[in-house]
């Protein structure tokens, strides 16, 4: 069953593929050095009357969502993805009630793994 069945489908805002530097992670070189991280974000909420009206005080403006994965991404490091992740879920619910659910992907593109890999992350999905 796909994430948007569980969450109910419907409308929502889209982010895809955020790139910042953080410094997230348990090993010291991730600390001191940094990395890139890749951030897509779901946020689901009734867009009709946008729909309709047209004016942006319907709807909540992507930049809101951008910054507050740019201040969490590139604040105070975290052990582990699924932190931050939840640090951005919560956030993101927690500043806009006509969110109803939302999905945020982190992920690490350059990691110490042997073989090739597009990235490794995680995926949480919060709801109200």
């Amino acid at each position: 069953m796909e994430s948007d069945d569980i969450v109910g489908g419907g409308d929502k805002l889209i982010l895809r593929g955020l790139k910042f530097h953080g410094f997230h992670g348990v090993k010291q070189e991730e600390r001191s050095l940094g990395q890139k991280f890749l951030i897509d974000v779901d946020a689901w909420m009734d867009l009709r009357a946008a729909g309709i009206s047209d004016q942006l005080t319907d709807t909540i403006s992507y930049t809101d969502i951008y910054r507050i994965v740019k201040e969490v991404v590139e604040g105070p490091p975290q052990n582990l993805l699924e932190s931050v992740a939840q640090k951005i879920a919560t956030k993101t619910l927690t500043n806009y009630p006509r969110i109803s659910a939302v999905r945020v992907k982190v992920a690490k593109p350059h990691v110490a793994v042997h073989g090739p890999l597009d990235y490794l992350g995680v995926e949480i999905l919060r709801r109200r």
